[in-house]
């Protein structure tokens, strides 16, 4: 019998991994007097002014519009393409798409729209269509086939697939959707950093001004807004919701064809290769200055980048883990008493409402632009929504007659059952914290997000895609070794039980 289980072996790995990166990452504190800045910041929580912004209530509906929309058109891609997702163009082409995050989206359809709700729409919902296409793939292949098959031979395709098989796993959509709407909502707050006329447009310009009271206000009003989903976001209400958002969506404007069509059919295209198309530059000349091109940028920007946000994505794994289990203990009802846990819970929704980005931000103005606000960022999010998830888990779990609210008995019972949930979470929110850890670069990180920005701020479009491509790359190689190593450690945790019994 092994002394260490399967489990105790990967978290072992895992902070080797992590520590490993911390060695590497930069997390020094830049600022001269962050307590003062820090004591400002909580003066204005504890005295929130919530009518020093204008528009205040127009920017809380965009925001809630956006993401409205952003979904819709991601329900309306992604249903068509989870029925033919076991193709594997399909699937490697949507994981390509949702590889890249819903900000980088926004920058490159910036270049073409402006500042057109097209642009925040796109963003949200092409990404988001790519993830619908494969969790409702998913879904549908646990739906059973005993119903499909007892209908009438002569039921056409469409009932048969409504009655037989969606009949079976709707509930189980209708929830994944309500999660990715509020995920949405978190996406659209952060499109106003860009421009977009959502809450974030606010948020960044109150606290960069130092208005850290009108800041507060407007980060416990989203808190509010994603808290109360359930009241206001009630099934029959989302057609009249979408009416409304589609009514009051801001002017589109003309689209210029010519402008897109350039966009894509030069703009985007490399050097070397847009002179062979273009400017009849010889074959071999504009292969050698692609070829060129190619390493520099690989060499210069690509392999750097990538290194930074595996470096800060680790970081943040093992915090986000330490995390987790501390707010677990906190926030669980099996763990010590009712009001502990009531705010514990509190605190989770708060840390899980507010998004990596825009915490990171108002880190980043306390301790200077190194990978510290990050890395706290990501752990704070993601390890508070990995212990709300095993708080829900637990609910179902009965203690035993012995069972005393103290960490030992905690971690003895309690723990033993979600352990593995909570590591399978992990891995899963570990392409996430990828995602979140690239656009990081706007903000100042030397993560690949930077030299993305940098390329937009630069017109040099075909970087950007290139790099973009590396990004997208890079989530679908880490999203597939996560998910292989957890299903290892499935079935050596079963293996492993047998030996024990045996």
């Amino acid at each position: 019998m092994r002394f260490f289980g399967p489990w105790q072996r990967l978290t072992a790995q895992l902070w080797l991994l992590a520590l490993v990166a911390l060695l590497f990452a930069d997390i020094e504190v830049i600022s001269v007097d962050p307590w003062a800045e820090l004591s400002r910041l909580a003066l204005g929580v504890i005295s929130p002014d919530f009518f020093a912004t204008e528009f205040l209530l127009s920017a809380l509906w965009q925001t809630v519009n956006f993401a409205l929309l952003g979904v819709a058109f991601g329900i309306v891609l992604g249903g068509p393409l989870a029925l033919v997702y076991q193709h594997p163009f399909v699937a490697a082409s949507c994981a390509m798409v949702r590889g890249v995050h819903e900000l980088f989206w926004a920058l490159l359809f910036l270049q073409i729209f402006g500042l057109s709700p097209l642009t925040g729409i796109l963003a949200i919902g092409l990404p988001y269509g790519a993830t619908f296409a494969r969790v409702f793939h998913d879904i549908l292949a646990q739906s059973p086939s005993t119903t499909e098959r007892g209908l009438p031979f002569n039921t056409d395709p469409l009932s048969r697939y409504v009655y037989g098989r969606l009949g079976h796993v709707y509930p189980l959509m209708l929830a994944y959707i309500r999660y990715r709407f509020e995920c949405a909502l978190r996406s659209s707050a952060v499109l106003g950093f860009i421009g977009m006329p959502t809450l974030g447009f606010y948020l960044e310009t109150a606290f960069r001004q130092g208005q850290y009271s009108e800041g507060a206000a407007l980060l416990m009003l989203f808190i509010l807004l994603i808290g109360t989903i359930s009241l206001w976001a009630k099934k029959n209400l989302i057609p009249v919701y979408l009416l409304a958002a589609l009514w009051t969506i801001p002017d589109i404007g003309i689209i210029d064809g010519g402008l897109l069509w350039r966009f894509v059919s030069y703009d985007l295209l490399p050097p070397g290769i847009q002179g062979v198309i273009y400017t009849q530059m010889e074959l071999s000349d504009g292969l050698n200055q692609f070829y060129q091109w190619l390493a520099s940028i690989t060499i210069n920007q690509a392999l750097p980048g990538v290194f930074a946000t595996v470096i800060l994505a680790l970081s943040a794994l093992g915090l986000s883990h330490l995390v987790a289990l501390i707010a677990h203990l906190v926030a669980s009802q099996h763990s010590g008493s009712k009001y502990r846990a009531v705010a514990g819970q509190l605190g989770l929704l708060v840390l899980r409402s507010i998004p990596e980005y825009i915490l990171a931000f108002v880190l980043m103005l306390l301790i200077g632009p190194s990978m510290l606000p990050a890395i706290i960022a990501l752990a704070l999010h993601n390890g508070a929504l990995i212990a709300f998830l095993l708080v829900k888990q637990e609910q179902g779990i009965t203690p035993s007659a012995t069972y005393k609210k103290r960490a030992d008995f905690f971690a003895y019972e309690i723990l033993t059952r979600v352990y593995p949930n909570l590591m399978g979470l992990l891995f899963y929110r570990f392409e996430v914290m990828l995602r979140e850890t690239a656009i990081f670069g706007i903000l100042g990180v030397a993560t690949i997000g930077f030299y993305i920005d940098s390329a937009f701020a630069e017109i040099r479009y075909s970087n950007a895609l290139y790099l973009l491509a590396v990004t997208a790359l890079l989530n679908v190689v880490i999203d597939f070794s996560a998910r292989k190593l957890v299903a290892r450690q499935v079935g050596d945790s079963i293996a492993h039980g047998r030996s024990c019994i045996t």
